[in-house]
């Protein structure tokens, strides 16, 4: 028995790829020995198997060649799901509701349509349908999205030359929480354990400045966050930064930022340009992925008996940031953005 060059580099890689089936790199070594002048018996000892499956393999691989070594479909058990069950699955898990609930389950949907619950799942699998889940989404009303995004964005990927830009925010209403019986800590084999309920110890309300270079930040926490408070957070950048340096300050829209006195402030420092997100949209100040690491490294499991205490606790951990501080990398362009929009709305 010959096999030409390319058969022999086919049945090579079947009987040596990890992932082959058993059977298939098994057919291909017994062709593979055949092809080299070996008897029956000696190949059926070398793979170790009846000298009669390697007639029955070398018959189907001069027969078909290497068609002839791979398993032929087996009809299986006849299919008992019609597609109109199938559909009929699609259209109530889509446009009709139980009456009992707000969507449906596999149990309560599978009733209604007379089949099992483990074939509707397969169903809402196979078609990426999942009624437990929900998510939220909110779109920009703001008629200058388009230019507030090209503006903010360009901040980000072209910086201006002597000039540093600052994402300013305000995290309101940090609440001092504390458990009402002591943490259990972490041992082998357990998780920290601590009580589901909480008591309220007043709040703080945290002022912070993300430089866009250098990832530091400028912080100042306060009792209130009005306009006055505002104010004095900006004069705290004013003194941080080198005088010959123009300050870009990216900032939502909230009401604190648009008073009388600060439009006032604003003229009084002409090298303090301010650029405003679109309303509704936080996701663009890039202080707000810093306040995530925050509220994921600290705030979430902390406990403070009193505001004192948080904010002594929120001043050592940005101290801290900032001997290694972290600048987040803007990726997407202003125009990857705008066209990821127009799909999503085409969609909807």
């Amino acid at each position: 028995m010959t096999v030409t060059d390319e058969e022999r580099e086919t049945l090579t890689r079947w009987s040596r790829r990890p992932k082959s089936p058993h059977s298939i790199a098994q057919r291909a070594r017994i062709v593979l020995l055949a092809a080299e002048g070996l008897t029956n018996n000696a190949v059926a000892e070398r793979v170790g198997v009846n000298q009669a499956t390697v007639v029955k393999w070398r018959k189907r691989f001069l027969g078909r060649r290497l068609d002839g070594l791979v398993d032929e479909p087996r009809p299986g058990a006849p299919r008992r799901i019609s597609d109109a069950d199938v559909e009929a699955v699609i259209v109530a898990t889509l446009e009709d509701k139980p009456t009992d609930a707000t969507h449906w389950s596999t149990r309560d949907l599978a009733k209604k349509v007379g089949m099992s619950p483990s074939s509707v799942g397969r169903i809402w699998q196979a078609f990426g349908l999942k009624p437990w889940q929900t998510d939220t989404f909110k779109l920009s009303e703001d008629p200058q999205f388009v230019d507030k995004v090209r503006d903010v964005v360009g901040l980000y990927m072209n910086p201006p030359e002597h000039a540093v830009v600052m994402c300013v925010d305000e995290k309101t209403s940090i609440q001092a929480l504390d458990r009402t019986q002591p943490t259990l800590p972490m041992r082998p084999g357990q998780v920290e354990r601590r009580t589901h309920d909480y008591q309220r110890n007043g709040v703080t309300d945290l002022f912070a400045a993300l430089n866009l270079a250098t990832g530091q930040v400028i912080h100042q926490t306060r009792p209130q966050h009005r306009a006055v408070e505002f104010r004095r957070f900006l004069d705290a950048i004013d003194d941080a930064v080198p005088d010959h340096l123009d300050v870009h300050v990216v900032i939502d829209n909230s009401s604190t930022h648009k008073t009388p006195a600060i439009h006032t402030w604003q003229l009084r420092h002409p090298r303090f340009h301010f650029h405003f997100t679109p309303t509704s949209s936080s996701w663009l100040n890039l202080v707000e992925r810093w306040f995530a690491e925050l509220t994921r490294r600290l705030l979430q499991r902390s406990a403070h008996h009193s505001v004192t205490e948080l904010t002594a606790d929120l001043n050592h951990w940005i101290a801290e940031w900032n001997k290694t501080p972290r600048p987040f990398i803007w990726h997407k362009t202003a125009d990857q953005i705008l066209d990821r929009l127009n799909k999503y709305l085409a969609n909807l």
